[in-house]
């Protein structure tokens, strides 16, 4: 479950639609946060966690797919320190294909929700790999000249989702090498009570 997290991660936390409906006023505005996304995607493409939390504001809270919660910058860092290095990681590589589903809502000049929807390409680290559809809503904020990352939320569908499809595979699979095993075994007790009697 923990691999669903990192895609999610902030980069979907910026996305906005390529063309806008704001008024001319707010175009400025919504220039400014499509600079934040690019940048985010950027770093998150080269791997560079050090200047993804450049994105984030210091007190910062994210909530991943797998329900655990990261506050603060050096939070976040620790998260995905674990999951994609050192001998227990669970992902391999990520990146992310993401959409808002329209423009940031603005609250007066210095804050702001977008939300949208996102396929996360997971690279595990036991060597498979899978796409998984997710959703985000972030809360943005301008401190000084600078829109950050101040909130973070990302999900995926409980029900229906490919690590539930990847498990659902191994349970038949496990499933059918059982009932084969039981009907060789079957066999074999039967074969041998015969020569016994």
């Amino acid at each position: 479950m923990k691999t669903m997290i990192v895609a999610s991660l902030l980069l979907c936390a910026v996305s906005l639609p390529a063309s806008s409906q704001a008024p001319s006023k707010d175009e400025a505005v919504h220039n400014e946060l499509r600079a934040l996304r690019d940048g985010m995607l950027d770093a998150i493409s080269k791997g560079d966690i050090d200047r993804q939390l450049t994105y984030l504001h210091p007190n910062v809270v994210v909530t991943w797919e797998n329900a655990e919660v990261s506050r603060g910058r050096e939070g976040v860092r620790a998260y995905l320190n674990r999951m994609l290095s050192g001998p227990n990681k669970a992902v391999a590589g990520y990146s992310v294909d993401l959409t808002a589903d329209e423009l940031t809502i603005l609250y007066g000049g210095d804050t702001g929700v977008s939300f949208g929807k996102a396929i996360e390409h997971f690279k595990l680290a036991s060597g498979s790999d899978f796409d998984n559809p997710a959703r985000w809503s972030a809360t943005l904020v301008k401190e000084g000249d600078k829109w950050l990352v101040a909130g973070l939320h990302a999900s995926s569908n409980l029900f229906d989702n490919p690590l539930l499809a990847i498990q659902r595979k191994i349970t038949w699979v496990a499933a059918g090498v059982c009932l084969l095993a039981g009907l060789v075994l079957g066999f074999l007790i039967g074969r041998i009570r015969k020569r016994a009697a």
